[in-house]
C-alpha cells in the first residue's frame, strides 16, 4: 500500500467522526508526519478534542488530555518523584510519569497556564525529553502536542510569547462549520450509537511514513521560493519588501523556512508525489508563517491581519517557471 493510500485511510476514519475541518485534519496529520507540533485557535465547541482523540484511535496511539488552568504546575504535566516504602521500612524515590508521556497530547487552552508551566511543556516539545533530578527520560516517538487557545476570552490568560509560538510547526485556525456540516453534526448527535473508529496504522507504519517524507525531493527553485517568502516577511532595509517594512515589526525566523520545506514534503506525499512543488509551499504559507510574524501599530490601525499580509506577499513574489 502506498503512503498516499495509508494517509487516505486515516483521513477516512477521522472523518467518520469529525465533520468538515478538512484543512485542520490535514494540518494535524502533516505536523505529526513532519515531527512537529500544532497550535489550534478557535472558539470552544468546534471539535478540537474529538479530532485528536479520534486520530489516536485511528493510528493506534496513546492519547492524553491536559486542561490548562492558572494553578497547574509543571509536575502536573511532566511527573514528579514520589517516596516508596517497602515492608521492611526501606525508602526509595520513584519517578511517577506525568500525562506528557504519551504519543498524542492535547494541551487544552494552553494560554490559561502560567509562563512557568507553559515553558515546562514547550521545553519537552523541543527536546523530546523530560528531566527529573539527574535522570533524563526520552519521550517515545511519534510525539505530537496539539495546543489550543481561545481567541475570545483573554482575561486571566497568559499569552504565549513569540519565541514560544515559534516552536509550533503550524498554527491552524478552526472555523465555524457551514450549514451542511452543522446539519450533519446535529444528525450524528441524535444517533443512538457513536461511529466506531478502527485502527488503520500503527506506530511503526507512522514512523515509516516519516522516513518516506524525508526522502521526498526538494528542487533548488522550490527551496529558493520558500526562502524568498520568508525573507519577504522581514522588514529589513535594502530588500524589495515594502509591505513588510510598512506593517511588520518582526518577520519570520529561519524556522519558518524549515517548516515550509518539512511540511511541503509531507503534503507532497499526501498527494502521491515524490517531489515538492511551488503549490505545496504556497498552500502552507499561512499555517507555517502566520504565528511567526509580529505586526506593528500601523497594521493594527489599518485593521490588517497576519493572513492579509502573507497573502499580499504571496501575490508579490514571482513564481519560478
Amino acid at each position: 500500500m502506498s503512503a498516499n493510500d495509508q494517509i487516505a485511510l486515516v483521513r477516512t476514519q477521522v472523518h467518520s467522526v469529525v465533520v468538515g475541518h478538512e484543512s485542520v485534519v490535514n494540518g494535524v496529520l502533516n505536523a505529526l508526519l513532519a515531527g512537529g507540533h500544532v497550535l489550534l485557535e478557535g472558539v470552544p465547541g468546534l471539535g478540537k478534542t474529538t479530532l485528536l482523540k479520534t486520530l489516536g484511535r485511528a493510528l493506534h496511539l496513546d492519547y492524553s488530555r491536559i486542561q490548562f488552568t492558572p494553578d497547574l504546575m509543571p509536575a502536573d504535566i511532566l511527573g514528579s518523584l514520589v517516596m516508596d516504602t517497602t515492608d521492611t521500612g526501606a525508602k526509595s524515590l520513584r519517578f511517577e510519569r506525568g500525562p506528557i508521556f504519551t504519543h498524542l497530547l492535547l494541551a487544552d487552552e494552553i494560554n490559561r497556564a502560567t509562563p512557568r508551566t507553559q515553558s515546562a511543556l514547550l521545553e519537552a516539545m523541543q527536546e523530546k525529553t523530560v528531566t527529573s533530578g539527574t535522570t533524563t527520560y526520552q519521550l517515545e516517538e511519534p510525539f505530537l502536542v496539539m495546543a489550543t487557545q481561545n481567541p475570545l476570552e483573554m482575561e486571566g490568560t497568559y499569552p504565549l510569547p513569540e519565541a514560544q509560538l515559534d516552536r509550533f510547526l503550524l498554527k491552524l485556525l478552526v472555523e465555524y462549520p457551514e450549514r451542511e456540516e452543522l446539519t450533519a453534526i446535529v444528525e450524528r448527535t441524535a444517533e443512538a450509537e457513536a461511529p466506531q473508529v478502527s485502527a488503520v496504522l500503527d506506530r511503526d507504519q507512522i514512523l515509516g511514513l516519516r522516513r518516506a517524507a524525508g526522502r521526498v525531493l526538494v528542487a533548488p527553485h522550490v527551496r529558493d521560493y520558500a526562502i524568498s517568502l520568508v525573507l519577504a516577511t522581514q522588514p529589513r532595509p535594502g530588500r524589495p519588501n515594502a509591505l513588510a517594512r510598512r506593517y511588520v515589526r518582526y518577520g519570520s525566523s529561519p524556522r519558518g523556512a524549515q517548516a515550509l520545506v518539512l511540511c511541503g514534503r509531507v503534503r507532497a506525499l499526501m498527494h502521491g508525489r515524490l517531489h515538492v512543488s511551488i503549490e505545496d509551499i504556497r498552500a502552507l504559507a499561512l499555517p507555517a508563517l502566520r504565528h511567526r510574524i509580529i505586526l506593528n501599530f500601523d497594521a493594527h490601525a489599518d485593521s490588517r491581519t497576519e493572513d492579509d499580509i502573507l497573502l499580499e506577499i504571496l501575490d508579490q513574489i514571482a513564481v519560478p517557471a
